[in-house]
């Protein structure tokens, strides 16, 4: 049975979690969203979310917006390999649909499993 729990292990907590993920990162990208991926020699992923007040303005906003990340990627964490990702918006989303950030966020958490599974198999 798959775990779909978010509990504080498949979250970045610290400053120095989200600076290791920004040293040497692979990108994967859509046009509301960039993610910084990279391994975290676990069995499973870890998220880390950034949204700036310069991109959406009001806090009621942002808040929706990493609520429906958080849910997302916790339905879909059973998916991901073992990497630490920080989510970063690109501009202004507060309007934006429900159904089209679902769409975008599964592009690219497809984009990271084939990304990361060339990436291992480059190095061997």
């Amino acid at each position: 049975m798959v775990n779909l729990k978010f509990g504080r292990e498949l979250r970045l907590l610290t400053p120095g979690q989200f600076d290791n993920v920004f040293q040497q990162p692979f990108r994967v990208s859509s046009p509301l969203f960039t993610i910084l991926a990279k391994s975290n020699n676990l069995s499973h992923a870890r998220l880390g979310l950034t949204i700036a007040k310069k991109r959406v303005k009001l806090a009621v906003q942002r808040n929706r917006i990493k609520r429906f990340v958080r849910n997302n990627f916790r339905l879909h964490q059973h998916e991901l390999p073992g990497v630490d990702l920080v989510l970063m918006v690109k501009g202004d989303i507060s309007n934006t649909e429900n159904n089209e950030l679902q769409k975008q966020l599964e592009k690219l958490w497809r984009k990271i499993v084939r990304q990361h599974t060339a990436l291992q198999s480059a190095a061997r």
